[in-house]
């Protein structure tokens, strides 16, 4: 049983379709976008050796050829480098402007595929199959493209949309813990932003989530599209209401920079602690209750995950380094830094008018409890 969302924006107009199964129907669904029976697979080593197989073979099922580009895994992917040869392997293959690249694996290779998609002849289509729940619920939707670079995460790319979303959660069954729980991160993130009661739903189907049970999986990744997808159309290109997507970004960025972009702190559990600290901010300030953090932190707690400071191993800066990062962030306008911040479960907003001193303590308190 699938579910689709679609993504209306005009001519660049998009489905995601979610629900189990759907490397094998691949071919069934891209043939439609195709002007030859030829695709071009880029993936990662780990990807390729678990679920290469299955795409090809729903490919072929359709008449479809396919050539494939895989790369090494990790966050560092995510570079000129690799990027460089992305697109020289896709121009020595001569893949035209009216062709489909398939980005086939999570948030690295959709956003590092889609920014060669973007640049490539001026633009060419491209479809995303994420592999990792983190990427089925956030990165392969909305088209933010890019790499980092030495200065920070995602500070070069290109907003470029896909033509096609396939979430296939049977692959989330393979997928380890670590990795599954990270990308909840994102799904609990859905309902800390902007719905109350779906937040209510994940406290109350903690159990079935972490079972990875596929009915509790296609509710809870169906509505992190939806809700995307809703912010996405209302402002594609992240000048509103799009930067509340990032709340939890602000600080979890600047401990994935302060710990190297690497296996000490996953992006997404970088975005859960970055959520929780958000809400600590929002409640020093007096935005929502006291309660509302501890709220937060015990529902990722029930949910196995990081939750804080002292869960992230290794040395750490301190608070005046951490704000020292924070302040290389995409989000900074005029030199001040935006922070997203809530009311309340459910309900946060953007805002520049925050007090670095209470950034500070927030920072400085997480810090102790190491």
């Amino acid at each position: 049983m699938t579910q689709t969302v679609h993504v209306p924006l005009d001519s660049r107009a998009y489905d995601v379709v979610i629900g189990p199964g759907l490397l094998d129907a691949a071919g069934t669904r891209i043939a439609p976008l195709l002007h030859r029976p030829r695709v071009w697979i880029v993936t990662e080593e780990r990807v390729a050796q678990a679920q290469l197989g299955a795409l090809t073979a729903g490919l072929e099922a359709s008449g479809i050829a396919s050539e494939t580009l895989i790369l090494p895994p990790g966050e560092a992917t995510k570079s000129w480098p690799h990027l460089t040869r992305v697109v020289e392997w896709l121009l020595d293959e001569r893949v035209e402007r009216r062709d489909v690249v398939v980005a086939f694996g999570g948030g690295v290779i959709g956003d590092l595929v889609g920014f060669a998609a973007a640049i490539l002849r001026r633009g060419v289509r491209f479809v995303q199959i994420p592999t990792t729940l983190l990427a089925q619920v956030d990165s392969s939707v909305g088209g933010k493209t890019g790499i980092n670079t030495s200065h920070g995460k995602n500070l070069v790319g290109a907003f470029h949309q896909p033509s096609l979303v396939l979430a296939d959660l049977s692959v989330l069954e393979s997928l380890p813990k670590r990795d599954f729980l990270a990308g909840y991160g994102e799904v609990a993130k859905y309902g800390l932003l902007g719905d109350a009661a779906f937040f209510d739903w994940l406290e109350d189907n903690t159990a079935r989530l972490l079972a990875r049970e596929t009915d509790a999986l296609a509710h809870a990744v169906a509505r992190s599209v939806q809700m995307k997808a809703e912010i996405v159309v209302r402002d594609e290109t992240e000048q509103g209401d799009r930067a509340l997507l990032n709340l939890g970004h602000t600080f979890g960025h600047a401990l994935e920079s302060a710990t190297g972009y690497s296996d000490r702190l996953l992006h997404g559990e970088g975005v859960a602690i970055g959520c929780a600290l958000a809400f600590a901010l929002s409640a020093r300030m007096g935005l929502c209750s006291q309660e509302d953090p501890s709220r937060v932190r015990a529902h990722l707690a029930a949910m196995e995950m990081k939750a804080d400071l002292a869960d992230i191993p290794g040395d750490l800066p301190d608070a005046d380094g951490l704000l020292a990062l924070m302040g290389q962030d995409k989000k900074v306008i005029d030199g001040k830094l935006r922070f997203i911040l809530a009311r309340g479960i459910g309900d946060s907003f953007v805002t520049s008018e925050v007090d670095r001193a209470d950034v500070h303590a927030v920072l400085s308190e997480a810090l102790a409890g190491r």
